[in-house]
């Protein structure tokens, strides 16, 4: 997908060799960057737990770029949804496929268009905001048209700021992020990122056989775990969503349509946990929530052209999905 290197962009081809150097030193195991810019927007402009001062919640002040086919984007668009921001952040969506400039804009689409400053590719937008910046340009990032600056590209730290900030502007009062419950979110949050949201790609990723057995055993005996909570409440938590659920949807919505064939999670479908289903159905008939979900772009997405994982490109008929799409 590329990378910037103090801040001129290089293509897969180029980095190749230190991709292999990266791979060798983690034993074949696959391992993902950090974010590169962790502001917040607060009610008063005040500094989060990271960053800087001076990003006071504005109505129409920010704007997310997001993939629809990114689950780590997804959770952004679901909070920004949910939580009723639409006329408060603004949007622009990149393509689904990437290519040699990484995430792009197609301007024959408006779909795909940007909408904010009409660029052609993300990476453009880590420069404008550091003209020497080293790393992946991911989404994804939330902008500040006032400081012409990314504000955040973590989305963990994203929805936490959608969650709470913009509460007087958007007149939506739902805390998914209670404090009575933070420790237990949190804890949850880790188990479900490192065994489940970020277990996928780990056992997708992997280069030896002894990675992949590895992260494939520990992605189903999470979701053996999640069934059987599952067995006893209606969300991870209880009886009301919180975010464990909001983060862990991303991943299910994407499992049985591109996890289980493109990242060989294959020990079982989705569909064949019953409590795991149904909670997924609960979560999908939310309101928002199926404008943000695209199955047919996770399936090509998931399965497109790639010389290690899919060389022709083919992409499977599959299952169906263990809910049911709106129509």
């Amino acid at each position: 997908m590329g990378k910037l290197i103090e801040g001129v962009w290089l293509n897969d081809a180029e980095l190749t060799e230190f991709e292999a150097k990266q791979y060798q030193q983690a034993n074949g195991h696959f391992q993902r960057g950090t974010a590169g810019f962790r502001n917040w927007v607060t009610k008063g402009g005040l500094a989060g737990p990271t960053g800087i001062s001076g990003f006071k919640a504005e109505a129409g002040r920010y704007h997310l770029f997001a993939a629809l086919n990114c689950p780590w984007a997804h959770r952004t668009l679901i909070y920004r949804n949910v939580k009723k921001l639409q006329d408060i952040i603004g949007l622009s969506i990149v393509t689904p496929l990437r290519n040699e400039q990484g995430w792009v804009f197609d301007k024959s689409q408006p779909r795909f268009r940007d909408e904010l400053f009409d660029l052609d590719a993300i990476h453009t937008l880590y420069t404008k905001s550091n003209k020497g910046y080293t790393g992946r340009a991911t989404v994804p990032i939330l902008w500040d048209k006032k400081l012409n600056c990314i504000v955040s590209n973590e989305s963990s730290e994203i929805i936490r700021m959608f969650n709470s900030a913009f509460n007087e502007l958007s007149k939506d009062t739902q805390d998914f992020c209670p404090d009575d419950k933070i420790e237990e979110i949190d804890a949850l949050n880790d188990f479900i990122f490192n065994n489940i949201n970020n277990g996928v790609y780990k056992t997708g990723f992997a280069r030896t056989q002894q990675a992949y057995n590895e992260s494939v055993t520990t992605v189903f005996n999470a979701l053996d775990d999640i069934e059987e909570r599952l067995g006893l409440n209606r969300y991870l938590l209880g009886d009301s969503i919180t975010e464990a659920d909001w983060r862990l949807l991303p991943t299910l919505v994407r499992f049985d349509v591109g996890y289980f064939s493109a990242f060989k999670c294959n020990l079982k479908a989705l569909r064949d946990y019953p409590n795991l289903s149904k909670y997924l159905q609960d979560l999908y008939i939310q309101p928002g929530i199926a404008q943000t979900v695209d199955l047919d772009i996770y399936r090509k997405g998931y399965h497109s052209k790639s010389p290690l994982r899919n060389p022709h490109g083919v992409v499977p008929i599959g299952f169906e999905p263990a809910f049911t799409p709106a129509a």
